[in-house]
């Protein structure tokens, strides 16, 4: 199942820091757009209940009638502009029409007295109107009657403005906002700048690199980090050197004792004239062979996860060193041990652990294959690194035994001598240098390691002697 993404802190504190601002910077552009409508309507209700005073005022009456001064040129010019539209209706009784615009929305309650305005909203062809009705006593004292002037507006205009207002006053404070969401950016960056640095520290030191870390101009959150992580460091440092004195004294005590057995077991051979004698003793110094080479593989196993140096090297010279030293028992066995790839090629890399590597794969490949084999030891540049390999003709491994060989104290055969690390070891000098190893048939027959190191070369091949 692949991890889920992690959210950096320089996000999440981007995130939060102006996500609030966004929200508040909309919220405010509504809350400005509705106080901007709220004191255009009061501008309009103002404007309304003047002009329905007005209109009352035309309205005079004449005997048992009614006389409506109104002029022509006065209703052409409430009615000229569309979109900003200014309608009227005179009614008597309520209901009964008598002039302007019979289509204007009657109001849901009935104003509070004659003389005073009622204002309420409606619609009209769709559109929001602002209306104001106002009822008129005229007639005599018998015969009172009540005349309703009404008088609407159009809130488009209205509308239009508030907008243009909520925009003019939205962009000046989104260029704020942008140029303090820049300050902001700027000022995380620079916070969280001592913790790029510990950062950068930490991912530049070698494997072995335990020094504690030095921060001097750091806030106090970050310096209570980096205690903790000298303390880590610290104690690291003392197990790894408690792990150094150990297989030193491993080593010691381990290799004496059985080289010193190996050397009396072979005096007493060359002594002895018993051949039930012999054979045991053959058989003693196979097993003290044996464990000799087993302690030597388990202390450069540990040596090989513990220490991890790099440092300059010619890869190809090193190879033939290598070789050479090889050559004498390839001779011995019968086999030919030979070098193939390049003449040159410097990279960084650890040499001690580069030439065990090599070693145990001459010795697994001179152990495992019959007299007459040809063994080859090569280098290979790459894009990133090398590859250091090599390979023989014997008889190779299965499917199945290709897929253990890199497993510890795994063996293949149970041909004595062997121990079942080289191959384990093999490997982890590759990942130590960056890279892997692998094993792969090689055809009619035989047998290829390969050790991909990712380390970058210093020094393209170029030919030479």
């Amino acid at each position: 199942m692949p991890a889920p993404a992690l959210l950096s802190l320089r996000r999440q504190l981007l995130l939060w820091l102006l996500l609030p601002q966004l929200v508040l910077w909309a919220g405010g552009g509504l809350l400005t757009y509705r106080i901007a409508l709220s004191y255009a309507e009061k501008g309009i209700d103002q404007s309304l209940t003047q002009s329905v005073r007005a209109l009352a005022r035309q309205v005079k009456p004449v005997g048992s009638g009614l006389l409506i001064d109104f002029p022509r040129a006065a209703q052409d010019v409430l009615e000229q502009d569309p979109d900003d539209r200014i309608s009227y209706m005179v009614s008597s009784p309520p209901g009964q029409f008598l002039l302007g615009n019979q289509r204007l929305p009657q109001p849901t309650e009935t104003p509070a007295g004659p003389g005073e305005p009622l204002l309420y909203g409606g619609l009209l062809d769709g559109k929001p109107l602002r209306i104001v009705a106002m009822d008129v006593q005229y007639g005599t004292g018998a015969t009172p009657q009540t005349l309703r002037v009404q008088v609407g507006k159009g809130m488009a205009v209205q509308q239009r403005i508030a907008r243009e207002l909520v925009a003019d006053m939205l962009a000046p404070l989104l260029a704020l906002g942008v140029l303090l969401s820049l300050l902001v950016y700027g000022g995380i960056r620079r916070g969280l700048a001592p913790l790029t640095r510990l950062t950068a520290q930490l991912e530049h030191r070698s494997v072995n690199a335990l020094s504690p870390i030095g921060m001097t101009q750091a806030p106090s959150e970050v310096h209570a980090l980096v205690q903790a992580v000298n303390g880590l460091l610290d104690e690291v440092a003392r197990s790894v050197n408690q792990e150094k004195r150990f297989i030193n004294d491993a080593a010691h005590q381990l290799r004496t004792p059985l080289a010193g057995l190996i050397s009396q077991v072979e005096l007493a051979q060359r002594e002895t004239t018993d051949p039930a004698l012999s054979q045991r003793l053959a058989k003693v110094l196979t097993g003290a062979q044996r464990s000799a080479h087993l302690v030597h593989q388990l202390l450069t196993l540990a040596r090989t996860e513990t220490r991890a140096r790099s440092e300059p090297l010619d890869l190809p010279v090193l190879a033939r060193e290598v070789a050479r030293e090889w050559t004498p028992r390839a001779l011995a066995a019968g086999m030919d041990l030979g070098y193939e790839g390049e003449d040159h090629l410097l990279m960084q890399g650890d040499p001690l652990q580069l030439r065990e590597a090599m070693a145990n794969l001459i010795d697994n490949a001179l152990r495992y294959t019959p007299r007459g084999s040809t063994i080859t030891l090569q280098v290979q540049a790459q894009p990133s690194g090398a590859l250091l390999a090599v390979e023989d003709n014997g008889p190779g491994l299965s499917d199945d035994d290709r897929a253990h060989v890199f497993q510890r104290f795994w063996r293949a055969s149970e041909q004595p001598g062997g121990c079942g690390l080289g191959l384990a070891i093999v490997r982890e000098i590759a990942r130590r240098h960056g890279g892997d190893a692998t094993v792969a048939p090689v055809l009619p027959q035989g047998l290829r390691v390969v050790l991909a190191l990712d380390a970058p070369a210093l020094a393209r091949p170029n030919a030479g002697p």
